[in-house]
């Protein structure tokens, strides 16, 4: 029988904190800062529904599944939308089962879009591909040569735009760790811009997502903190990466492009130098994440599958989310059309809104989106 003890994170004992760190650290998949109870602990510090449930058999820790609770207790990764990786925390030794799992913590579903499950925890499920800049043991210039070889058109335009963007704005400068907070709020907006023009929810606009991205910005100091990544051209901010590193792995969450220098594609810029600033950051893991392929993959050379679904009890309320969540499936909420659409704004919201005024402002925007796509 499981033992299921829910604490927030800010009361996590100390030994357990070191022995998520352990189980973490001994899974090269568990390797994410986002992954860690330093992640689960800075979400803690801006909402007051961050949970983590330690998982015991006999009075042995076997595992940690942080998250938020939510209505009809349904669990929600903690941190998310910002979490693009999650999962429970174990050993393979552990043996465990979602469904007891959850049971065991008094959870009906926990609702997953970037699951990490080496140990085959979750069972299989659907997956999507997530991209990594993994210098593994090479140099960035090794690396960087495997990225010219696979892509040379594409890497001959980055050369042309490079050079264009340094002789008609001036000297080209990546700098890294930038510690500007004019540069931290102008990457913020630009991305909230972006948001707005794309027609996505704006996940930067409640309190807690600034709260916590303002403290990891300044939190300088340990191997798990706040980074940014800024690309200058004749002094100007053009480009640039904001998110969190753990060691050497770094997570980016903002990435954001100065309008007024489209034409240039800054943002081929940076990532090409970024790439290069690697080794000299402490960098040997650049995580990309999930989405716009097309882009990502041309720089990332690795992969990671992670899940998108939802696990459910073994109860009877279990049995009925499972039911619910598969004539969803069927209705087109995993699609590309309008309903996958909607349904993967109204997530969205549920996960970032936690006012009853955000989350309405949120669907009101959803569904004027929709009739704006139907009317185009």
């Amino acid at each position: 029988m499981l033992d299921v003890e829910t604490l927030h994170p800010r009361d996590l004992a100390e030994a357990d904190v070191r022995l998520w760190r352990e189980m973490a650290a001994a899974e090269p998949a568990f390797a994410s800062p986002l992954l860690g109870p330093d992640f689960a602990r800075a979400v803690g510090a801006v909402r007051d529904d961050a949970r983590v449930a330690v998982i015991r058999r006999g009075g042995q820790t076997l595992g940690f599944l942080p998250h938020h609770r939510r209505p009809g207790a349904m669990a929600r990764a903690i941190g998310s939308p910002l979490s693009d990786y999650h999962g429970l925390i174990s050993r393979a030794e552990a043996g465990l089962d979602a469904a007891e799992v959850l049971r065991a913590a008094d959870l009906t579903a926990y609702r997953y879009t970037g699951l990490i499950d080496p140990h085959g925890v979750f069972g299989r499920g659907e997956r999507k591909t997530a991209h990594v800049i993994d210098l593994g043991g090479t140099d960035a210039e090794a690396y960087l040569e495997a990225v010219r070889a696979a892509s040379p058109k594409k890497i001959k335009n980055w050369r042309r735009l490079d050079s264009k963007l340094e002789r008609e704005m001036g000297t080209l400068e990546l700098v890294a760790a930038d510690r500007s907070r004019e540069a931290f709020d102008q990457l913020i907006a630009w991305k909230r811009e972006q948001l707005e023009r794309t027609g996505v929810h704006d996940f930067l606009r409640p309190d807690w997502v600034r709260g916590l991205l303002l403290d990891l910005f300044q939190k300088q100091t340990g191997p798990f903190r706040g980074l940014m990544i800024n690309l200058y051209a004749g002094g100007q901010l053009v480009a640039g990466h904001f998110g969190v590193r753990l060691d050497g792995v770094f997570h980016p969450w903002i990435a954001s492009t100065s309008p007024a220098h489209g034409e240039w594609s800054p943002g081929q810029i940076f990532l090409m130098r970024a790439i290069a600033a690697m080794p000299g950051l402490g960098l040997r893991h650049y995580d990309l994440g999930p989405g716009h392929d097309h882009y990502k993959g041309a720089y990332a050379l690795s992969q990671v599958q992670i899940g998108d679904g939802t696990a459910t009890a073994a109860t009877m309320a279990g049995r009925m989310a499972h039911s619910l969540d598969g004539v969803m499936a069927l209705a087109g909420s995993r699609g590309a059309g309008p309903v996958g659409r909607l349904t993967r704004r109204m997530d969205a919201i549920a996960s970032v809104e936690l006012t009853l005024g955000g989350r309405m402002r949120g669907l009101v925007d959803a569904f004027a989106n929709q009739a704006q796509r139907r009317g185009g």
